[in-house]
């Protein structure tokens, strides 16, 4: 095992990647000065590509390529930039195999930073993977450990079709154990990050933590709290989630998104409609308000779920 950042585990999963399979390069702007600036004299310019600040013209030639079979990776940059490419990922990227009857795909990866509670105001801090979740055609995974990141990217780069990497900034700098041998992690299947048997907490991206930290807690009030980290938002794990409400018969689902149409409310709808008879009280849904993200560090802390709030709706949740 090595011990290394969110962020190094993920450029280590797409350069080791490019070494296994030559078809895999990067694109995207100033790549070959940054992340990847230590291996570009050994994988090449050709490989490692800077392109332009045009959003809808580099995610095109990375979809043409892919259509044509190669494997690129977009570093996309801020999460917020999808929307200029929004006809490339919604109507080419996503539509392509199922409008050729399959007889083409599209092996893509966009990775992209989710910048918020940075003070980086509107147009950098969306959290938008419950937007693009209902794309169909799309994969989303939304990794929260270094381990995680690293074999979820390489499944993702793997397979066939165009996958979404969300990277939530706040987390990018954490350390963790990854494994020296080669690994995987299939897309589609989440993690219990921590078992218990009172309340389940079904957590996306840095509410984990929040709600890891939360569930430490609750521990000097007698509450047990099983937190299941999704990881990947499409495909979504419903199976793992199901069985944990049918063991603890309550469930909390912490999500930075705003709440309206989110991954959050598709967790709760589905619990509500496939595991109502393990309810043993309603269902609790921590989520953003439906504003536009204040550039005030002050205004914007108060809107994102923190291991505080968690904590109290648990015990409320418990104690009623």
């Amino acid at each position: 095992m090595s011990e290394m950042t969110y962020r190094a585990a993920a450029v280590h999963a797409i350069v080791e990647e490019m070494r296994r399979d030559s078809r895999v390069f990067v694109m995207g702007q100033d790549v070959q000065t940054g992340a990847y600036a230590s291996v570009l004299q050994e994988i090449g310019p050709q490989r490692i590509r800077n392109t332009p600040i045009c959003e809808a013209g580099f995610y095109g030639a990375g979809i043409g390529a892919a259509l044509t079979g190669m494997r690129p990776v977009i570093e996309g940059a801020f999460s917020t930039f999808f929307y200029s490419a929004m006809d490339q990922i919604v109507n080419q990227a996503a539509k392509s195999r199922y409008m050729f009857g399959g007889q083409a795909s599209v092996p893509l990866v966009i990775r992209a930073t989710v910048a918020y509670s940075v003070a980086l105001a509107a147009h950098h801090s969306d959290r938008p993977w419950g937007l693009f979740a209902q794309v169909p055609g799309l994969k989303i995974i939304v990794p929260t450990t270094p381990r995680d990141a690293k074999g979820l990217l390489k499944s993702a780069i793997r397979d066939g079709n165009p996958v979404l990497c969300f990277d939530d900034m706040t987390i990018m700098g954490m350390s963790g154990e990854v494994p020296d041998d080669e690994y995987t992690i299939p897309l589609g299947r989440a993690d219990i990050k921590r078992v218990g048997h009172d309340v389940t907490i079904v957590a996306i991206a840095g509410a984990v933590h929040h709600s890891l930290a939360a569930a430490r807690a609750l521990q000097e009030y007698g509450i047990s709290a099983e937190v299941v980290d999704l990881r990947c938002v499409v495909p979504m794990d419903r199976q793992t989630i199901l069985e944990s409400v049918g063991k603890t018969g309550r469930l909390v689902v912490v999500d930075p998104a705003p709440g309206t149409c989110s991954v959050a409310a598709e967790v709760a709808a589905f619990v509500a409609e496939c595991g109502f008879d393990s309810l043993k009280a309603p269902i609790v849904r921590l989520t953003a308000p439906n504003v536009p993200v204040p550039f005030s560090p002050a205004l914007e802390r108060l809107m994102y779920p923190t291991s505080g709030s968690v904590e109290a709706a648990v015990r409320k949740l418990c104690t009623n």
